[in-house]
């Protein structure tokens, strides 16, 4: 269950009751991440989430924001994505009110100090230094970038080194105060709380933010005729891959067929995909397909990290599973199979209260029309076998075909060769 409210400013307020939690979780979601910038201030949003730990005016240092939060059993964190941000804590029942404070109070209230803006852009250098050590991290930027190529949507959310670098208060606070504005900001308390109470907080807490509307971003641009590879050439022990498909954006009613047919090809060790690859090649450890659909493009993507001997081969039975799953319909059985768990996961998955504000949250930041798990899984079992191969047809064409590889290989003339359906 779920109520929705609308301040005046236009701030979106979504309550999830539940009562029998023990611990209840505090989420603010603002439309603001790296499709939202411009190639100048590219890390921005990132930037700015840091920041907002780093001091406000009521508690003036990055310890003062910690230690409160550290002292009432908080787990807290943020986070930011290509479309929005996220400030939250999970905390006991009876710490809820501090918690609102807390994050509110970094939402609201940021000092954007100079000295910390420079210490933290060392930070924010040695975290994307972090990622580019790490194969699997990076393997999914040269995808994105391969995909979406000099635009918002194939641009790395941290920015580049020399970008954060230059980076000044004025670009933060800028960015900030377009973009931080109620109309582009969703609250979310879902655990056990006494609901008026909870609206009345909430209430004197946003209600006198100066109203404005938030910034719009640029629609992604997709073109795209034959298959396209990107290497990023690194010695290591191991390839790491992804090997994807254009696909739709979320408020396409496909969406619950398109995630049968990823769980089908590599949602689950007896996925075909898992199956074929690791369990009778042995030439993967891991090896999964899933689906990324945002408010106006998406993707499915497979991964894998391989042998490096065994690139060609594996991506061969990859597109050979691919063509299969087009042919043929998938038995009833299977479909079930997979129908039950994607179900279970969701279901499993929305047993705490920071998933559930999560999952609520997600939804209404992207204004589409809020949906409970029980509609959610409504639409899943709705799903036929005609469904699944109209969608595999459909989507996996050369037209859509991408490769991504992060490994020991001098060119990617190999990769080319047999990159194709």
């Amino acid at each position: 269950m779920f109520k929705k409210y609308i301040l005046k400013n236009g701030l979106r307020i979504v309550l999830c009751p539940m009562p029998r939690s023990l611990a209840t979780t505090f989420l603010v979601l603002v439309e603001a991440g790296s499709k939202y910038e411009t190639k100048e201030i590219n890390g921005v949003s990132h930037f700015l989430e840091h920041m907002c730990f780093k001091g406000t005016k009521k508690r003036p240092t990055a310890l003062a924001i910690a230690s409160e939060l550290e002292s009432l059993g908080a787990i807290y964190n943020a986070f930011t994505g290509h479309e929005y941000t996220g400030y939250y804590a999970k905390v006991g029942v009876d710490k809820i009110n501090s918690a609102l404070d807390i994050i509110s109070d970094m939402y609201l209230d940021p000092l954007f100090d100079e000295k910390e803006i420079e210490k933290e852009k060392g930070v924010i250098v040695e975290e994307i230094n972090m990622y580019e050590d790490l194969p699997q991290k990076k393997v999914v930027e040269i995808f994105m970038k391969l995909l979406y190529g000099d635009q918002p949507a194939g641009w790395d959310i941290a920015g580049p080194r020399d970008t954060v670098r230059g980076m000044s208060r004025k670009d933060i606070v800028d960015y900030r105060n377009k973009h931080y504005v109620p109309s582009a900001t969703t609250v979310v308390v879902s655990g056990a709380f006494k609901e008026k109470e909870m609206l009345k907080k909430l209430n004197k807490i946003f209600a006198g933010v100066q109203s404005g509307g938030g910034m719009s971003k640029k629609k992604v641009l997709e073109s795209q005729s034959a298959p396209a590879v990107a290497l990023y050439s690194k010695q290591l022990d191991q390839t790491h891959l992804i090997l994807g498909f254009r696909a739709f954006d979320m408020f396409d009613k496909r969406r619950y067929a398109l995630d049968v047919l990823c769980d089908i090809l590599g949602g689950g060790m007896s996925s075909r995909l898992f199956q074929k690859i690791r369990g009778e090649m042995g030439a993967a450890y891991y090896i999964s397909c899933g689906n990324s659909l945002l408010t106006d493009h998406g993707f499915v993507s497979i991964s894998a990290g391989v042998d490096n001997i065994r690139v060609s081969e594996v991506i061969k039975e990859i597109l050979n599973e691919i063509e299969r799953i087009k042919a043929q319909p998938v038995s009833k059985e299977e479909l079930q199979k997979t129908k039950n768990h994607i179900m279970g996961r969701l279901m499993i998955g929305l047993e705490t209260s920071d998933s559930i504000a999560e999952f609520y949250g997600e939804q209404e930041i992207f204004r589409e029309k809020i949906l409970t798990p029980e509609q959610v899984i409504r639409k899943i079992r709705s799903v036929k076998v005609s469904d699944v191969q109209a969608l595999a047809k459909e989507i996996f064409q050369n037209d859509r075909l991408n490769l991504a590889v992060v490994g020991p290989f001098k060119d990617d003339s190999d990769l080319k060769k047999n990159l194709t359906l």
